[in-house]
């Protein structure tokens, strides 16, 4: 604007330094304009000369050489306070290993400006980018119908779960129209995981027209040819049952479900870049959920949820089979071993596997169940299940593979029951139908008695007599409250 000022007013017969003064700019600066102005205008009467490059600079807006203009808000401070930011990232990469779940440019401008530092996004964003020296991601937005398209997609994050670093898997699900997120965090990606997963978010939200998915194992079992696919036939009763179509993506092009591959990376940052470290699975899983909330504050789900497919009742995802009960009383799944209750043994059940837990039913009556395990040859057991024999055979309780399982049992047996198993095992019995952990609890106030039978059982004070009599006498004293 000032600049057709400045030639408006000197076509007008103006002196610069009037039209200075009428301006307020430099009369240096309304000489620069005009010459460069007549400059250019002598040019066009010229033969042979680019007459559109001319044109162009008599039309263009001023331009400035900011090159050398140094920065006034940027500080050393907190040039300072961005070193540290992106050294502690890189101290987060070398314990997680590669990793995306880096801060991103915005997530950093937030910390500076909690920490009262006044300084803008751009110019964060711009020193971040000198310091890293990598080029912006650049994404293509996408126009869909409401209830019209989901898209899936896996990611991996990386977490401290009671102080062991695991890779953990989310099965990220998100619709492009509504602009929704969501997720679910599972030790493996595999089919039952992925079958889950959809499950669940059809039994929250709804049934979607159209699931996009990219060629992962769980949805191609094989290619023929360039271009035919042969769908996986857990996904195909999936979609016959709950009655959307499956897409399928083109090989190695991820644009094509382009609003999952980009909410991977928004979850995994804005969920687990500050946060990744947790007491125990269950409360990462938590912690995602309430996150996922916040996230989704400003989507349109709910105006989505109208225009979704009627819900159906959530389908059982079960892989059942039989199975027959060994001599120690194991059954065999998927090449892991669970323990069923002794009077078992021999007999014939009925297993239902989940991609968590496996449930045992006997004659169609529930039985017990066990968390899954995603080793291979392992043994999940339950001394619960081998009571009556452990009655018999006390002797045998010491070293059985059913105390060895759960290390808590084990410290109170040797460091209490060893000269009285049977009372160890009648204290289980009476409390069989509670939960493990409350057993455990229960005999830990039975064994924190005071009384120094329990806690130097082989004194020389007392015969054996006399020791069996103290014993029975504080169980019955003590106890019976606990127990009952």
């Amino acid at each position: 604007m000032d600049k057709h000022a400045i030639i408006k007013l000197k076509q007008q017969g103006m002196s610069n330094r009037k039209a200075a003064r009428l301006l307020g700019v430099n009369r240096k600066t309304i000489a620069k304009y005009w010459n460069e102005h007549l400059e250019q205008s002598k040019l066009l009467m010229e033969p042979d000369v680019n007459i559109e490059e001319i044109q162009e600079k008599l039309c263009q807006a001023p331009t400035y050489n900011a090159k050398s203009r140094k920065a006034r808000k940027y500080t050393t401070e907190i040039d300072s306070r961005l070193d540290e930011i992106l050294e502690s990232e890189v101290e987060k990469c070398k314990e997680l290993g590669r990793n995306k779940q880096q801060l991103t440019n915005e997530q950093i401008h937030q910390l500076l400006i909690k920490e009262n530092f006044d300084i803008s996004y751009s110019t964060i964003s711009n020193q971040i980018r000198l310091k890293r020296n990598k080029a912006k991601e650049c994404f293509i937005r996408q126009d869909y119908e409401l209830g019209d398209r989901l898209e899936y997609d896996f990611g991996e994050v990386k977490l401290f779960i009671e102080g062991d670093l695991a890779t953990y898997h989310l099965a990220v699900i998100s619709s492009p129209a509504a602009n929704f997120r969501w997720a679910y965090l599972y030790t493996n990606q595999k089919q039952d995981v992925f079958i889950d997963s959809q499950v669940k978010f059809f039994d929250m939200f709804g049934i979607y027209k159209e699931v996009v998915y990219d060629n992962m194992k769980n949805v191609v079992t094989r290619f023929i040819g360039k271009n035919e696919k042969e769908l996986n036939k857990e996904l195909i009763k999936l979609s016959l049952y709950y009655g959307f179509d499956i897409n399928v993506t083109n090989c190695y092009r991820g644009n094509e479900k382009g609003h999952v591959e980009g909410s991977v990376k928004i979850i995994r940052n804005k969920v687990f870049a500050l946060n990744y470290k947790f007491r125990t699975f269950e409360e990462a899983c938590l912690y995602l959920n309430e996150q996922l909330i916040i996230l989704n504050e400003d989507s349109r789900i709910e105006e989505e949820i109208k225009h979704l497919l009627p819900s159906k009742p959530m389908l059982d995802l079960a892989k059942v089979s039989q199975q027959k009960v060994s001599k120690y009383s194991f059954i065999r799944v998927n090449n892991n071993h669970y323990s069923v209750p002794e009077y078992l043994v021999d007999k014939e059940v009925i297993a239902k596997t989940y991609y968590n837990k496996v449930v045992i039913y006997a004659n169609n009556i529930y039985v017990c169940e066990h968390k899954k395990i995603d080793g291979h040859n392992e043994i999940s057991i339950d001394i619960r299940h081998y009571l009556k024999s452990l009655n018999r055979k006390p002797g045998a309780l010491k070293n059985s593979l059913a105390l060895k399982s759960i290390p808590q049992l084990k410290t109170i047996y040797d460091k209490y029951f060893t000269i009285n198993p049977k009372k160890f095992i009648e204290i289980i019995q009476k409390n069989e139908e509670k939960p493990i952990q409350a057993i455990i609890t229960i005999l830990e106030q039975y064994s924190s008695s005071p009384i120094d039978v329990i806690k130097y059982p082989h004194s020389k004070n007392y015969t054996l007599n006399e020791l069996s009599k103290k014993q029975v006498s504080m169980y019955n004293d003590l106890c019976i409250k606990e127990v009952n």
